[in-house]
């Protein structure tokens, strides 16, 4: 653990948003042991609430269903502290949800969709690119999303060959400089 990182942020939580692939999870997991910090997914929480997967969430009750779980999650922990906290990738579009992830700091993981649709290939647990063409998919929810990643307190751009280690240290130095420019 970073003591200087942990001082830092001073019990706050870490959001990772970002669109589905974009590496919240594994990030989320070494961003905690940085810190010390618990870490939760908002996709997990949401499947041991319901007793069902994401899956059949969506084929049983609908996205609306399933958006109404996110936010009552997220509503739930956003009261703790000392949390890195991956959330499903859509859960930025609820302006509801904000009032919640203001709580903490955002942090965008920015991949490109290419990158996105190699990671998801095969991928039969993501209901919102089940279709024909899942790359073109991708690119539409990410334009549609775009806007509410933009909110973010702290943008990381993921390149390729970036390894979850790379984006780790890189999400740290950047959380450190927005917390810095907001202490002056």
């Amino acid at each position: 653990m970073d003591i200087s990182n942990r001082k830092l942020l001073q019990g706050v939580n870490l959001y990772l948003v970002g669109m589905m692939g974009a590496g919240k999870t594994t990030v989320g997991h070494l961003l905690a042991q940085h810190l010390g910090y618990s870490f939760l997914d908002t996709d997990n929480l949401i499947t041991q609430a319901a007793g069902k997967s994401i899956n059949e969430i969506f084929a049983t009750e609908g996205e609306a269903a399933f958006r109404e779980l996110e936010t009552n999650i997220l509503s739930e922990i956003s009261s703790y502290k000392n949390l890195t906290i991956a959330t499903g990738g859509g859960i930025v579009i609820s302006r509801f949800n904000w009032s919640y992830l203001r709580h903490g700091i955002v942090v965008w993981l920015d991949v490109p969709v290419e990158v996105l649709y190699s990671r998801l290939q095969g991928d039969q647990t993501r209901p919102l690119i089940q279709n024909s063409n899942p790359l073109a998919r991708l690119q539409a929810i990410l334009e549609e999303r775009r806007p509410f990643y933009n909110c973010a307190d702290v943008h990381v751009n993921v390149d390729i060959q970036d390894t979850p280690q790379q984006v780790t240290i890189l999400t740290l130095e950047e959380i450190k400089k927005v917390l810095k420019s907001s202490q002056r």
